[in-house]
């Protein structure tokens, strides 16, 4: 069954309307549109029906007209020779004549009536269908950014993404430590000023040390004089 049923449905509807409350408008907006040009295809071939109907009423009114101007001119003819009788005969299919024109009138109005009805439904199909392309051109352009979206958005914040920063993370902590430690080695190395203040801290000690030790060197004991005993 087509999303509408009847072409008045498809006139009066309101697309924006109908996608908007739609669970999947651009599936709903390509369905439309499919009924949409089958129907268009309907009516363009009523149109068509309707025009050649016209066309053939045409032909069969000049048919009809001829057969009237044949009888009519028979009819004088049989009045000019005295023969009532053929006149009056020619008179009633004159009148037959006549009475074919007018059907074929009314049928022409008919069809001419019903082309121009189809060439309104026509019109206003186009706009409805054309009303539906853009709606659905349009989706198409939307749910084809969303998606990129989407895309751009899942590269960016991939999981590796993380992983590589992390990583980087790692790197970073091993430089700083690495940086610590040479901070540490280039602390333990002597200055230039430092060499210097031990090198004379060094004298100092040894001068306070060959004090020290100077005194405490006790002087030797002086050996005692003998006397001289006389021989």
């Amino acid at each position: 069954m087509g999303m509408f049923s009847r072409l008045g449905d498809i006139i009066n509807s309101n697309i924006n309307a109908i996608l908007d409350s739609a669970e999947n408008p651009e599936k709903i907006a390509r369905l439309m549109i499919q009924e949409m040009e089958d129907t268009l295809v309907e009516v363009r071939t009523a149109a068509a029906r309707a025009m050649a109907d016209k066309k053939e009423m045409e032909r069969e009114i000049a048919h009809y007209t001829e057969v009237r101007n044949d009888w009519e001119s028979k009819a004088g003819l049989a009045v000019d020779k005295g023969r009532e009788d053929l006149a009056r005969g020619a008179l009633i299919a004159k009148q037959k004549a006549e009475t074919e024109i007018e059907r074929r009138r009314e049928a022409m109005e008919v069809a001419e009536e019903a082309f121009a009805k189809r060439q309104d439904d026509l019109s206003r199909l186009q706009v409805k269908l054309d009303e539906a392309k853009a709606k659905h051109r349009a989706l198409m352009m939307r749910r084809e950014a969303a998606e990129q979206r989407i895309r751009v958005r899942s590269q960016t914040y991939d999981t590796r993404v993380d992983d590589a920063l992390a990583r980087y993370a790692n790197v970073e902590r091993k430089v700083d430590e690495l940086e610590a430690y040479a901070d540490t080695i280039r602390a333990a190395e002597p200055t230039l000023e430092a060499e210097f203040a031990a090198l004379e801290q060094n004298d100092a000690i040894e001068a306070e040390l060959e004090a020290l030790k100077k005194s405490r060197t006790k002087p030797a004991a002086k050996p005692a004089k003998t006397e001289k005993k006389d021989a």
